[in-house]
């Protein structure tokens, strides 16, 4: 099947209504295009054909505008998959416990869909994961269960996801989309479909270069925290501030970008794409030495907070069994409301191992409980004086705007501070 002038879809398919998924699709709504969203949640169609939203940093008004022009639907019912010209999957890539890449929601979203997808649909993926998923993964999947050939009948490409909740300068369409496809004509089509809502486009020569975009990028991430982390450690010994080397560091105007130390990394991206890149590497006989020592130093980071507060109470004259602890923000990154891979969530268990009693005060997530990992049932505490100084520390893991930093310092025992918050000294401690 081929085509001289290439249309832009009217009708796009996206699976996955979360972080990624939402946005993306409101981002075409907004361009005048119509938009079938697809979620096992059977929850989440409910409240979006209500103009409820599940996610802080997108606003209700948002959904509710595109939902009452009509643009915008949701669905359980994958059957719907027949109306839409593009198909764009946005579903998680975890990690198994073994550290290696979970391809578990592709592989059911791609067999959920196949039946219904059509001569000259457009199938792309968005999800994060190793060189060759499209091809090798999606491709025969679809192949077998619709009976059409990949790039002749229907056409695949890819598009990592590139989106950064909570920042306020770069929406999901000022964002430069890269696409990938292996054939003119799919790579023709994808870029058709973004062009129509995105500001920018960047195509690459194919699903594999495009794959390999985003690993690169958060694997850049990746190696640069964990040399930031490990010159934070050298600092502590040699008695210099990290922060205060780094801010200095900055002044550079040129050769130098800034990365900052932390508890940990958090969030469904630069905390598993390396180890994507590294397990895909192994099938190349390709030791990754370097991204594998990152990887080692950001692990090890919660460890080292917890030991940090192990001395702090030491020097009260206090044992971290028995002890109550306070963790300010669980969230992955300041001012959002997304806890997936959250350091806080690792400190917690690490403190609990330790026998110590835990709770925790986060503005944007009231609850936590059972997730892949570990089985918390808590909410979050009040941030009042009397609640403060019922704990013998409090240990600031993330960094949000909503909370009153001068309140805690002014009435917890002990603080251990990983964000660079709050002046060190006294009772406040830097992890």
């Amino acid at each position: 099947m081929t085509s001289k002038r290439i249309s832009t879809p009217k009708t796009i398919g996206v699976v996955g209504l979360g972080y990624v998924g939402l946005p993306l699709s409101l981002t075409f709504c907004e361009a005048g295009l119509s938009v079938i969203g697809f979620d096992i949640d059977p929850a989440k169609p409910k409240a979006l054909a209500k103009g409820q939203t599940y996610l802080k940093t997108i606003p209700a008004e948002r959904i509710a505008a595109q939902v009452k022009a009509g643009r915008f639907t949701a669905t359980t019912d994958f059957k719907r998959v027949r109306e839409v010209d593009a198909l764009i999957y946005c579903v998680p890539t975890p990690l198994t416990h073994h550290r290696e890449p979970d391809m578990s929601f592709i592989e059911k979203t791609a067999r959920a869909t196949a039946p219904f997808v059509h001569e000259g649909m457009l199938v792309v993926l968005e999800s994060t994961t190793w060189p060759g998923t499209t091809d090798e993964v999606v491709r025969p999947i679809i192949e077998e269960a619709a009976g059409l050939k990949a790039n002749r009948d229907f056409f695949l490409a890819f598009s990592p996801e590139r989106e950064d909740p909570g920042n306020e300068h770069f929406t999901t369409a000022t964002i430069p989309k890269v696409v990938g496809a292996d054939t003119k004509e799919a790579l023709k089509r994808a870029v058709a479909l973004y062009g129509s809502a995105f500001k920018t486009i960047v195509p690459v020569s194919s699903t594999r270069a495009a794959e390999m975009v985003k690993l690169y990028e958060n694997t850049f991430r990746a190696v640069n925290i964990a040399l930031a982390n490990e010159v934070k450690l050298l600092c502590e010994r040699m008695g210099l501030d990290v922060f205060e080397i780094i801010q200095a560091a900055a002044t550079k105007p040129f050769g130098f970008m800034p990365f900052y130390p932390g508890p940990g990394l958090g969030g469904h991206c630069i905390p598993i794409d390396p180890f994507y890149l590294t397990w895909k590497a192994r099938e190349f006989d390709f030791p990754t030495k370097f991204i594998e020592l990152a990887g080692e130093i950001n692990t090890a980071m919660p460890y080292h907070v917890v030991e940090v507060l192990r001395r702090g109470l030491a020097d009260q004259g206090k044992s971290i069994k028995g002890a109550k602890v306070l963790i300010l923000g669980v969230a992955y990154k300041r001012d959002v409301d997304d806890q997936r891979e959250s350091p806080s969530l690792k400190i917690m268990s690490l403190l609990e191992r330790e026998g110590a009693r835990v709770a925790y005060h986060d503005p944007h997530i009231p609850k936590i409980g059972k997730t892949r990992e570990y089985s918390f049932d808590l909410s979050s505490v009040s941030l009042t004086p009397k609640n403060l100084a019922a704990f013998d520390a409090a240990l600031i893991i993330t960094d949000h705007r909503a909370v009153d930093y001068d309140l805690v310092v002014k009435h917890a025992k002990l603080v251990v501070d990983t964000r660079n918050v709050v002046p060190a000294g006294g009772k406040v401690i830097r992890a």
